[in-house]
């Protein structure tokens, strides 16, 4: 955007520069009045029509105007976001004679990548060369960025060295900046950092939107200390300030946390050190926080804070307030929100919808659910892939998967392509139904697909084979797992030994155990609680104090079921009760207060 700006300010003081030469009488008066009128009238186009109406017009003058009045145009198209027609006006002024030049070239290559046809933009680019218009550092920095619009990072980091080593252009602080958008997208933050570090070196200096869009992508991947560490770099050595979107980076960071007193901290220095207001993000952040965490009180007041400063709540903000209500139970109170949004200016998009329809579910109320996934159609609105998988969890966890079925097939007569969420959502869901058969054929049907390849649909499987007492199944699919390269993590165990102390297999339940340490998967608080249980229900008390004492050794607790099956057993007199102390300090510090 840089060399188009720069172009046309150059081209502006050119003309300016030959009106102010002219003689000032009235004559030249008329020129300047007439030439800011022309200018005007390309720049400020109002509407698709205006834009239209004017090519035509232009088109039909003789002399053709300039280049130059025909980029105004395309380039006001741009501002209004009108890429394909933009495009297309580019292409009647090739066929009209128009002789277009570099900066023509670039609009229609950023039309083309903001239309996720970065392919054509690099059509564009090959034109440019056979037109002996040179491409200047705007055009390549359009083509990474819209190869990285297009997920392209691979190819946008090639392009990338190759201006460097080819000397094809230098890369400027938008060139740099895009590069780092498109690794900070990907969770590349350490090429990000290096990046940075290059572009310090070759004299292009890092500014604020460098630094943020970094400590941005950490604080996502929950790596706050080194956040905070580029944070601190950028203000006490670099000397750039932070700006809104900066700390409210950070402040979501320490969210993800729970880092409550940091978040009132950096809130108290960002208001009363730095006199940066936070903006409608930052407080819609919090709102989300705080629901997430159930504390939907605090995250009223936050909203309260909000209306006293000015700043409006959005249904971003609303949506987060419903949803918080919902992961509470407290669906009367998330409705009525709900229903208010109208009132306050507000319509409720799919997302605010999603919110009540899970709400809705987990509470087993699945009618009020389908009632509320009708109305989305009936309002305009298209249910997404997350209403669909919704709804269809909702509709298995009360045993109607008939109708899971029909939805499914409705689901994807609309284009709905089911994606990982929606598919193990089925295979649980058709387990916990008793309907392993089904989940074994659909798992099947799948075969070697992207869906069929984590651990998590492993998981589901043997757990629903074991639950059915098809422990052989279990026990195969188990050894699958390596031969499809994946690894089984501390929950497969637990489903696996919980399915073999089921089938009274100890021995091989203990050898199982004794792998995972092994296997780099420790157990962990319900390995022991699992192995415990299947010792005590079968009576085999030969290795439960070991196995207390290795509990206690790792700071794990019995939970309510093993606890009560030993205090049974001890009562039994079937364990000693020299236990009892150990087992008291196994007791969960909540359990031992109540």
């Amino acid at each position: 955007m840089s060399s188009f700006l720069s172009n046309g300010i150059y081209l502006g003081h050119a003309h300016q520069t030959k009106i102010r030469a002219a003689t000032i009488d009235d004559d030249s008066l008329e020129f300047t009045s007439s030439w800011f009128h022309q200018t005007h009238r390309y720049q400020k186009v109002t509407s698709l029509d205006h834009a239209f109406n004017l090519f035509d017009e232009m088109t039909h003058r003789r002399p053709l105007p300039s280049v130059i009045k025909f980029n105004q145009l395309l380039s006001a198209l741009t501002k209004l976001n009108h890429f394909s027609s933009c495009l297309h006006l580019f292409k009647q002024m090739c066929v009209v004679g128009v002789p277009v030049d570099a900066y023509s070239m670039n609009i229609a290559i950023k039309c083309c990548c903001q239309m996720s046809r970065t392919n054509d933009g690099f059509a564009l680019l090959a034109c440019c060369f056979r037109r002996a218009l040179v491409p200047n550092v705007f055009t390549f920095s359009t083509l990474l960025d819209g190869l990285i619009r297009e997920d392209r990072i691979l190819e946008a980091e090639r392009l990338f060295k190759k201006l460097i080593k080819h000397r094809l252009c230098e890369p400027n602080v938008v060139t740099y900046n895009t590069m780092i958008k498109g690794l900070c997208k990907f969770g590349n933050n350490d090429i990000a950092i290096a990046l940075l570090r290059l572009m310090d070196e070759r004299g292009c200096k890092p500014d604020i939107y460098a630094y943020s869009t970094i400590i941005d992508s950490l604080c996502k991947d929950k790596m706050i200390e080194d956040a905070f560490k580029l944070f601190n770099e950028m203000v006490f050595h670099k000397g750039i300030q932070p700006n809104v979107i900066t700390y409210t980076s950070l402040i979501h960071g320490l969210c993800n946390l729970c880092r409550w007193d940091d978040v009132s901290k950096l809130l108290k220095e960002m208001e009363e050190d730095l006199r940066i207001s936070p903006d409608l993000k930052t407080f819609s952040l919090l709102v989300d926080a705080f629901c997430k965490e159930g504390r939907v009180d605090e995250a009223e007041v936050v909203i309260d804070i909000m209306v006293e400063r000015g700043e409006v709540p959005n249904i971003v903000t609303y949506s987060s307030l419903i949803d918080g209500y919902c992961l509470r139970g407290e669906m009367t109170k998330a409705k009525l929100i709900f229903d208010s949004l109208t009132s306050k200016g507000l319509v409720p998009n799919v997302v605010t919808y999603n919110c009540l329809v899970n709400g809705y579910c987990k509470s087993l109320k699945i009618e009020e659910a389908m009632h509320l996934f009708h109305e989305i159609t009936r309002k305009g609105l298209k249910p997404s892939i997350v209403t669909y998988s919704t709804i269809l969890q909702g509709l298995f966890r009360v045993g109607r998967c008939g109708d899971a079925r029909k939805l499914f097939d409705e689901m994807r007569a609309h284009g709905h392509i089911p994606d990982e969420c929606t598919y193990r959502i089925i295979l649980d869901g058709l387990c916990n139904n008793n309907q392993v058969e089904e989940a074994f054929s659909l798992f099947h049907m799948v075969g070697d697909s992207k869906l069929n390849s984590h651990i998590v649909v492993y998981n589901i499987l043997i757990e629903g084979a074991s639950k059915c007492r098809k422990l052989d199944i279990a026990k195969a699919l188990f050894h699958d797992i390596t031969l499809k390269g994946l690894q089984p993590n501390v929950r497969t165990f637990n489903i696996m030994i919980s399915g073999l102390c089921r089938e009274c297999q100890l021995k091989e339940a203990k050898g199982m155990f004794l792998k995972m340490d092994e296997s780099g998967c420790p157990p962990d608080s319900v390995t022991y609680n699992v192995l415990l249980q299947g010792y005590l229900m079968n009576k085999h008390f030969d290795d439960v104090e070991m196995l207390l004492h290795e509990m206690d050794g790792r700071g794990y607790s019995l939970d309510a079921s093993t606890l009560s099956l030993l205090i049974h057993q001890m009562a039994a007199g079937s364990l000693d009760k020299s236990m009892v102390q150990l087992i008291g300090r196994l007791v969960p510090k909540e359990s031992g207060r109540n």
